[in-house]
């Protein structure tokens, strides 16, 4: 009996060990796919709201967008822009990623994340509904490198977190890749892939493209994080991916500190 006791308590205090720790393993599963490729990252966070926590690029200006419970919220002729010099890396390869939630699929043709140059019109973005009726594309400069995702996905629903990635590798023609939720919905190669350098890269949420003056489109949603990666992530790496699960080094005059990001 004595035996049998000892293995039962054991057993016991196995499985409370396993419910206290299984919170971590998705975080202990996941530290951080292609980290040091990152070349910028927002989390809209208090105290972070405005933040680039890569340090790359200057902070973000709220055009009539607001920051909410720890999202951007974008609504139509509301949106955001870093304004300011970028002063990272040169992009050429890259994935743009952006986790966000619909509030109105009626409001389109706007972006949860795009990559403009000052200098000109020469962006690439994260878009809805620009071409075909609720679905997400590629958006770029002259659809330069955007064509219909096949089979594509149609937003039906309302507020539902979802996480849109579109991947760009550098070759003769741009290799294009689309992602929701970490499932590819397409993918094709069209386009000369285009370099942003320092002081010639900004970022939009809600407007399709443009700069400080405006731009197309809009959108209706709340935009929870974002990352630019300077790296094609694979369709294995981007379904790794989790809100906020993510180690980041934030960085400012004032003080540096490690943090998981929105952590639940």
């Amino acid at each position: 009996m004595n035996k049998l006791g000892y293995y039962l308590r054991s057993f016991v205090t196995f499985l409370l060990l396993v419910l206290v720790l299984y919170p971590l393993f998705p975080q202990a599963a996941n530290p951080g796919v292609k980290k040091d490729k990152l070349v910028g990252h927002w989390t809209f966070e208090k105290g972070v709201e405005l933040k680039d926590l890569t340090g790359n690029f200057p902070d973000v200006k709220l055009m009539g967008a607001k920051i909410s419970k720890g999202a951007l919220d974008v609504d139509a002729g509301k949106w955001a822009i870093t304004v300011g010099e970028y002063k990272g890396p040169d992009i050429t390869d890259k994935t743009l990623v952006s986790w966000a939630t619909m509030q109105d699929i009626s409001v389109t043709k706007g972006s949860i994340l795009c990559i403009d140059k000052i200098s000109g019109d020469h962006f690439d973005s994260i878009v809805y509904a620009e071409r075909q009726p609720n679905q997400w594309m590629p958006g770029s400069s002259h659809f330069r490198r955007t064509d219909d995702p096949k089979p594509g996905f149609k937003e039906t629903k309302t507020g539902i977190e979802i996480m849109i990635a579109i991947s760009y590798k550098e070759a003769k023609a741009t290799e294009i890749k689309i992602y929701r939720n970490g499932k590819k919905i397409g993918g094709y190669e069209k386009g000369q892939t285009i370099t942003w350098t320092e002081d010639d890269a900004e970022v939009m949420w809600g407007k399709r493209h443009g700069n400080v003056g405006g731009g197309p489109g809009d959108l209706d949603c709340l935009i929870h994080e974002s990352r630019i990666y300077g790296a094609v992530l694979t369709e294995k790496e981007i379904k790794s991916l989790k809100l906020g699960s993510l180690a980041v080094q934030v960085s400012d005059k004032l003080s540096t500190k490690w943090a998981f990001i929105k952590e639940k």
